[in-house]
């Protein structure tokens, strides 16, 4: 597969999973809430295993300098802290039912902004190798799960029709085509490695940052054991398709 079809087809189908939100109709809500901790540690540990095991290695492989791609780690991690402030944009992974007074509209042009940021990082990705940018995808796609059916929950709670919420979020979605299309039409002007060791820093923030403190509501180790497993399992994923693919993706 060609890195331009590739980046279509991969950014195509990230946006089909602003689609997800539509199960949490079908499900009851005790068991979507028994289901999206684990979701959400699954979530993590593929985003840390990409970030560790693909996006770096290849980042480190093209640079000349080492400090120049964990610099612009560093700055994707900045960069999705204040976003988070600046924005008070949170990744939602609660039961719907728990957000009574959702802010609809700035949900949507946070979730479109932050699909764009990782369509970029993304697309560059597939850019300096077509295998680290799959895994790359593997691991940004198991978070969007989590975070869409949450974003569902927040508009159709705060007076969106499901269908409404549905195509919004599909909407917001395709920033990340577009973004990574962006990134594709940059390469052929510049470097776009550093935007891969920026989505590198991006995908470190949200797991560690974002992700990994929801799994911390449980308490004991038996009620914490299943998300921790969950988080193991994205992590060995993520490293055995690496071992899977060798080299520098």
């Amino acid at each position: 597969m060609g890195t331009l079809l590739a980046i279509l087809v991969f950014g195509l189908l990230m946006s089909v999973i602003a689609l997800v939100g539509g199960v949490t109709l079908l499900l009851k809500e005790r068991t979507l809430a028994r289901i999206l901790p684990l979701l959400v540690a699954l979530a993590a540990g593929s985003l840390l295993g990409g970030a560790f095991f693909h996006v770096l290695p290849a980042a480190l492989h093209r640079a000349e300098s080492p400090l120049i791609p964990l610099v612009w780690a560093a700055a994707g991690f900045v960069v999705f802290l204040l976003l988070e402030h600046g924005l008070h944009w949170h990744h939602c992974h609660r039961p719907p039912s728990q957000h009574r007074q959702p802010l609809t509209y700035l949900v949507l042009i946070a979730d479109g902004l932050h699909n764009f940021l990782g369509g970029l990082a993304i697309g560059a990705i597939f850019v300096i190798d077509v295998g680290a940018g799959i895994a790359a995808w593997l691991g940004a796609a198991a978070h969007e799960v989590p975070q869409e059916l949450g974003d569902f929950g927040i508009l159709v709670h705060g007076g969106w029709s499901a269908r409404r919420a549905l195509l919004y979020n599909l909407l917001s979605a395709l920033t990340f085509p577009l973004g990574a299309l962006l990134a594709y039409a940059a390469a052929g002007r510049i470097d776009v490695g550093f935007l891969a060791a920026f989505g590198a820093g991006s995908f470190i923030y949200i797991g560690a940052v974002d992700l990994i403190p929801e799994l911390k509501t449980g308490c004991g180790a038996r009620a914490s054991m299943p998300a921790l497993l969950a988080f193991l399992l994205g992590l060995g994923l993520l490293l055995g398709l690496k071992l899977c693919l060798g080299g520098t993706a």
